[in-house]
């Protein structure tokens, strides 16, 4: 995995060239907005477990048979499995933002993750879905202009809400 910074360096490297402006500034910017990042992703970080629970809750609302005898959350066993992958989602979705690259989340937690879901039977639908309803409870709580740095963060909480289409998109 590398960083905005070593990415940006790595790619000039490779092509013998020193940094050009607009990548200068692009770093720049993104320093100038690491307080809005490191926000985010604590915010996201401390209501880690209630957004798992809340996005648990409301997809098995929706898709009952999940949790019904013979569905693929039956049993407590195979909920605290369905947990567990939604908050180690979550989790790599936190790094990609502090990251402000992808490929820590591509690399380490989606790569083969559908297929693993194929081999267990596992509905990626609806493994899609508990994606995007941890997507809209982070942005909501990452996205409350209470007690953060100040500024914009439309394009952040756009990033943010990229990843979790990244991993949804990933697992449908």
């Amino acid at each position: 995995m590398l960083d905005a910074f070593a990415k940006v360096v790595s790619q000039a490297d490779s092509r013998g060239e020193f940094l050009s402006t607009d990548q200068l500034d692009a770093l720049t910017n993104m320093v100038k907005d690491g307080n809005k990042r490191l926000d985010t992703v604590n915010r996201i970080t401390s209501s880690a477990s209630q957004i798992v629970t809340d996005a648990a809750r409301s997809l098995f609302e929706e898709q009952p048979q999940l949790i019904a005898p013979g569905g693929n959350a039956y049993t407590n066993r195979r909920m605290a499995a369905c947990l567990r992958d939604m908050e180690i989602i979550l989790r790599y979705v936190t790094y990609a933002v502090l990251a402000g690259d992808a490929s820590v989340l591509d690399d380490r937690c989606l790569n083969g993750l559908r297929e693993t879901y194929q081999a267990l039977g596992t509905p990626g639908s609806s493994v899609a879905t508990g994606v995007q309803k941890m997507k809209e409870a982070a942005v909501r709580i990452a996205n409350d202009p209470a007690g953060i740095t100040k500024g914009d963060c439309s394009q952040l909480m756009s990033e943010v809400a990229s990843y979790f289409d990244r991993a949804a998109s990933a697992v449908a």
